[in-house]
């Protein structure tokens, strides 16, 4: 059965020279808006990192990393990173960032396991964030003071878009709705996580859902995440579990809510420890970056992903991401995709 949802009648709004031209433009102009935002400084990022060090991002715990061997360091074993969000926390501490201030990367991973539809593609970019956070910033409030500062800037992209392109049309809320996920149970009780995600992003426009990682009433996760990076297990101020969640929005084009960002305050001492003995993965307390943040050597921080492509593709009111960037289809769904409209770079 097809993955792809095809939008009744799509058209592409833009050809292919000005959507090459749309996302330059977008890109561009985001990230700048990001970096004066939340006070970030451009770094350079590796595409890939040594394994055995827990540097790299584990995802949900079952994605394979790619690898492949280093002829001159006798065959050690490197793999494509998933993410940066521990190798930003390292670069934080090395660059010596001052609270208050943060870096920003071009992140670039191969996902060899993702499965592949309107949204999803083996090849993955984001702008990857980082920031150190000042003494009494570790609570809810400061998290959602930076998610509004983030849809600020996607506003403000969404408005530049529209502008340059008269065909295209705003459909972006002036606000952010902030809801937990176990709040999301009790509203939507005989749903499962998509489809509340689904209900209350057609609701309120863009949402940000928090809490995500850890088990709820239901006794299942709203979604995955990796023990050692976001904190979902302190309470917050509203009485729930979790400094974190994502971004979402309502995509009209494709009918369904759709993640732009996934961000949260990271682990502490106490948080880190925690998480891994919830998940069973305490033996990682011997890796290099898990020893440097138990050490207290690695500062305080908040930090996520923003996808580029993903942003792109709703700025420029896509309805696939491989209209965005290239990369590789199964040749039935690339056939598939054109008689729907949909011209896969």
């Amino acid at each position: 059965m097809s993955k792809i949802i095809k939008p009744k009648g799509y058209k592409a709004a833009l050809d292919l020279r000005q959507t090459e031209q749309g996302i330059k433009l977008i890109k561009d102009f985001f990230q700048q808006n990001l970096a004066t935002e939340l006070r970030l400084r451009r770094v350079t990022a590796p595409l890939f990192v040594l394994k055995g060090l827990g540097i790299n991002d584990d995802l949900n715990g079952v994605e394979r990393a790619v690898t492949f061997p280093i002829k001159d360091l006798g065959d050690r074993e490197a793999e494509v990173v998933h993410s940066l969000a521990k190798w930003k926390r390292l670069t934080l501490a090395e660059y010596q960032v001052e609270p208050g201030y943060g870096i920003y990367t071009d992140m670039n991973a191969i996902r060899a396991d993702e499965e592949l539809d309107n949204l999803h593609s083996l090849y993955v970019d984001q702008w990857d964030w980082e920031a150190v956070m000042k003494e009494g910033e570790r609570n809810i409030d400061f998290l959602k003071s930076v998610v509004k500062r983030i849809y600020s800037a996607i506003l403000r992209t969404e408005f530049l878009a529209c502008e340059t392109y008269p065909q295209l049309k705003p459909f972006l809320p002036q606000d952010i709705h902030f809801v937990h996920s176990e709040e999301l149970i009790q509203m939507y009780p005989d749903m499962s996580a998509k489809e509340r995600e689904d209900a209350i992003c057609k609701k309120y426009g863009a949402v940000f859902i928090m809490g995500i990682g850890g088990k709820l009433s239901d006794g299942k996760k709203h979604d995955g995440r990796a023990p050692d990076y976001d904190d979902w297990t302190t309470p917050n101020s509203d009485g729930y579990l979790g400094l974190n969640g994502d971004i979402l929005i309502w995509y009209p084009i494709l009918g369904r809510s759709v993640e732009l960002s996934s961000m949260g305050i990271r682990v502490d001492k106490e948080a880190l420890l925690r998480q891994l003995a919830l998940e069973g993965k305490e033996d990682r307390k011997e890796l290099y970056f898990h020893k440097r943040l138990l050490d207290g050597t690695l500062p305080q921080s908040i930090g996520g992903g923003i996808g580029q492509s993903r942003l792109c593709m709703v700025m420029l009111h896509k309805a696939h991401v491989g209209e965005i960037q290239a990369s590789i289809w199964p040749e039935e769904q690339r056939k598939e995709c054109k008689e729907a409209g949909m011209n896969l770079i």
